[in-house]
């Protein structure tokens, strides 16, 4: 066994974990990310690690690799220019979409403009029904037509979803044959390909999305992969998926759409494994890099999935750790609208230029510079000494600001860090409501670059009374994908009525799904490993217009009785919504398949322990809950386990730094997690 690598590439940052598998001794390092040159943080990282640490290359056995490039890209707008060829007279579906605005409170609530717009939608005439057969056959001439309004629209690529190709793909596939045939090298999709569900504006507004990244993701890839080569490393490289599973790259570049929530995915899985080590059995996770806040929920140690998670503006349908992506990271921009209302994200500074206050040529103030303006940042060495803060640029830029709000310096930089925080709010209660949870009985477990800089803030929004702060929270999204499990999810519209008659084809169908399944997994690690398999269908009652996921086991389908399904379904209705209808017919429209092989977890080990009370490196002056304070400032380093200490507080380390507001006190636990609780 040698060394195992996990690289999180964000929007600022690229984060390193390094695994010995021998000694189980855990590495960690950051480097700015290069999303003009994608790869070269790797080298750099590599080159680093190597100076640093002694680590050859040639012992690298294992590398995986979680991104936010996909996530960023939606949530800023900054991917293809598509098109997006529909069935006549379905040119509206992104346009129609749920006919529900984002705020049903809200009279002056609007929909998100569509990733395509109206003007890029062509139609072309054919016609499935509903069972997939043919009632209007494919007209070349119209798919001709669109391909002329493709070119005249200057569009890059093209996002192909028909009427019912989830039940027959024929014609969209002849579709892109043409398009193909008349475009060559021309970016095209298909949505039956990328994730063939039913519902035309679910399925095609996946499609899109993957669509709208995939041609950025695949170059990104193909670089990281030439990268790796030229630094040595002969392991094949995984990318982290969407379902916090792992997946060979050129898996990634074919089927981007699977890992577009990559690197908030790795982060939880990462999140999951300290929770279960900390016997935290209800937690929220939240993690701040350069670009979003992502909240998640575990519970007993286990992420909770969904489909249908917000990136940014936007719900993608596909199986996925149900993480509320925004957009307030640290490097989130701030700014006053023309009503002189204060504004944070969804514009992020980036790692190039970056926040003000890293010297590297930006000039608008960002949620990172309103905490150098308040004393947080910049008393002790940030991201392993690849930034040196520059206060005066940090205070210039909120100083604008400031003037533009008619408020002091300081004021504007708190006022900056309250917005951000009323965003997450926002993003979190999605989830607070989908799964019927009171987050005040969670702890909440921060990480990324900047979670445990804005956890008290959050915490105390949400009337949360535990955090828990893990040893290397800048780096546990490096460290989710190590040691994610080989993960993929298939799918299968039925639409049977539950019936006797029906029993014998679900069970047709599940084999089909679990030989598929196995074959995935033979084609991902090269041999038949001990995989595990899950199933569940999507059930409801007749006339719903939702289902539920439902688990499902083999032997009920098998024994010719419908009671024990429909039972499973009643009792998970009952569950999420407080009753139950045994008279009502059941349905079953999909059935679900995931299959997943487990990798080597590492162990936490305990660390020194002493009860003196810690010794802080000095005092800080800090600007908190509207005036000053005299603050400690403790190295993260020279924390033991059984020390306590309260705020307001800093806390520093190379990956991230922890503010800790008055009100909160803490301590390290065994294992050096940092355990704080609010005071009331």
């Amino acid at each position: 066994m040698g060394l195992r690598i996990g690289v999180d590439i964000g929007g600022s940052f690229a984060d390193f974990a390094v695994l010995d598998d021998a000694t189980g001794e855990l590495k960690t390092l950051k480097v700015f990310s290069r999303p003009d040159s994608p790869g070269s943080e790797v080298l750099r990282g590599m080159e680093q690690l190597r100076e640093r640490d002694g680590i050859v290359p040639a012992d690298v056995d294992y590398f995986t690799h979680g991104t936010t490039v996909g996530v960023n890209a939606v949530v800023q707008r900054k991917g293809l220019r598509l098109g997006l060829i529909t069935t006549r007279h379905f040119e509206d579906v992104l346009d129609l979409a749920r006919l529900k605005g984002p705020d049903m409170y809200s009279l002056l609530s609007k929909r998100p403009a569509p990733l395509v717009p109206r003007e890029r939608v062509f139609g072309v005439i054919e016609r499935l029904a509903a069972d997939g057969s043919v009632e209007t056959p494919l007209d070349e001439a119209s798919v001709l037509d669109a391909i002329d309004r493709l070119k005249r629209s200057r569009c890059e690529g093209v996002v192909i979803a028909l009427l019912h190709s989830y039940r027959n793909p024929g014609h969209e596939h002849a579709v892109k044959a043409i398009v193909e045939r008349e475009m060559p090298g021309f970016f095209v999709s298909c949505s039956s390909d990328v994730w063939p569900i039913i519902r035309e504006y679910e399925r095609t507004s996946t499609a899109v999305i993957g669509g709208y990244v995939q041609p950025k993701v695949s170059h990104y890839l193909s670089s990281l992969q030439r990268a790796l080569v030229e630094t040595g490393i002969g392991a094949d490289m995984k990318v982290t998926k969407s379902n916090g599973g792992v997946m060979s790259a050129e898996a990634g570049k074919s089927n981007c759409v699977q890992m577009i929530l990559s690197g908030t995915a790795s982060g939880v899985i990462g999140a999951a494994h300290v929770a279960r080590q900390s016997g935290l059995s209800r937690c929220m996770s939240l993690d701040i890099g350069g670009t979003t806040a992502d909240v998640a929920l575990i519970v007993d140690g286990e992420p909770q999935y969904a489909s249908g998670e917000y990136i940014g503006d936007f719900q993608i349908h596909i199986p996925s750790v149900s993480v509320s992506s925004i957009g307030d990271g640290g490097g989130s921009i701030a700014w006053v609208d023309e009503f002189g209302v204060l504004k944070v994200g969804p514009e992020s500074a980036g790692s190039n230029p970056g926040p003000v206050c890293y010297g590297r040529g930006g000039t608008r103030a960002t949620i990172t510079d309103a905490f150098v303006v308040l004393g947080v940042i910049g008393n002790a060495s940030l991201g392993y000494d690849s930034v040196k803060v520059n206060h005066d640029a940090a205070h210039r830029a909120i100083g604008a600001l400031a003037h533009k709000l008619g408020i002091d310096v300081y004021a504007a930089a708190e006022a900056i860090v309250d917005v951000s925080v009323s965003g997450m709010y926002a993003g979190v209660s999605r989830i607070v409501s989908r799964f019927g949870i009171d987050p005040r009985m969670f702890a909440l477990l921060p990480f990324g670059g900047a979670g445990p800089m804005l956890a008290c803030y959050f915490a105390r929004a949400l009337g949360m009374e535990k955090i828990v702060v893990p040893t290397a929270p800048g780096v546990l999204s490096a460290l989710g994908g190590l040691i994610a499990d080989t993960r993929n999810d298939f799918v299968k519209t039925t639409y049977y009525d539950l019936d006797t008659t029906t029993l014998a084809q679900l069970a047709d169908d599940v084999r089909a799904l679990e030989t598929a399944a196995r074959d995935w997994m033979r084609a991902q690690t090269g041999n038949d490993i001990d995989a595990s398999v899950f199933v569940s269908a999507d059930m409801r009652y007749k006339g719903q217009s939702f289902e539920i996921d439902t688990p499902l086991e083999m032997s009920w389908l098998l024994g010719g009785d419908t009671a024990p399904l429909a039972e499973a379904f009643h009792r998970e209705h009952e569950r999420l919504y407080g009753h139950r209808d045994e008279r009502a017919k059941v349905q079953v429209v999909a059935l679900r398949l995931v299959i997943s092989a487990a990798t080597p977890k590492p162990k936490l080990v305990t660390i020194e322990a002493d009860d003196a009370p810690p010794v802080p490196a000095g005092t800080i002056r800090v600007y908190m809950d509207g005036g000053f304070h005299d603050a400690a400032l403790y190295r993260r380093a020279d924390l033991k386990a059984g020390q306590q200490l309260d705020g307001p507080a800093v806390i520093a380390q190379d990956d991230c730094t922890t503010s800790v507001l008055p009100g909160f006190r803490g301590r390290v636990d065994a294992y050096g997690n940092l355990v704080f609780t609010h005071r009331k």
